[in-house]
């Protein structure tokens, strides 16, 4: 296995996992509520879902940060290997796994995690677990 160094930026990512740790952080501090993205979504999509504007506010803050982000940093170039129906049927197990999984990677990975949840424990170790083996068939056996 050879190290790509140009594309290892760990400073960078850092930097991200701070912003990310201070973002959930503070939504627990002054809400109470867990930084779980499809949780956050899927309550907004819910007729008469109630408390809409804490989810829009932090739902258009994640989006905005890529327009800062592109703004102060160098832009992006990044390489799809997928076609379109590729792209909507991994996005499409992605939300079936959220809800058969009580959760997405944000709200298990980082806040259960940090939580020392054991439903999340489970479901990170599950989740990472399977996305090694599809790495390691996709590139090796395949």
């Amino acid at each position: 296995m050879n190290l790509d160094w140009n594309a290892f930026t760990p400073m960078p990512a850092l930097a991200g996992g701070l912003l990310i740790g201070l973002a959930a952080a503070l939504l627990i501090l002054f809400t109470g509520r867990v930084a779980g993205i499809s949780g956050i979504l899927g309550g907004l999509l819910r007729i008469g879902a109630p408390e809409p504007g804490w989810r829009l506010a932090f739902l258009g803050g994640l989006l905005a940060s890529s327009w800062v982000f592109a703004w102060v940093a160098a832009p992006l170039h990044p390489r799809i290997d997928a076609d379109w129906g590729v792209l909507l049927a991994a996005g499409l197990l992605v939300g079936i796994g959220t809800r058969y999984g009580a959760g997405c990677t944000s709200g298990h990975g980082v806040c259960g995690l940090s939580r020392l949840s054991p439903r999340s424990a489970v479901a990170t170790a599950a989740f990472m677990g399977s996305g090694f083996v599809t790495v390691f068939v996709a590139r090796h056996l395949l």
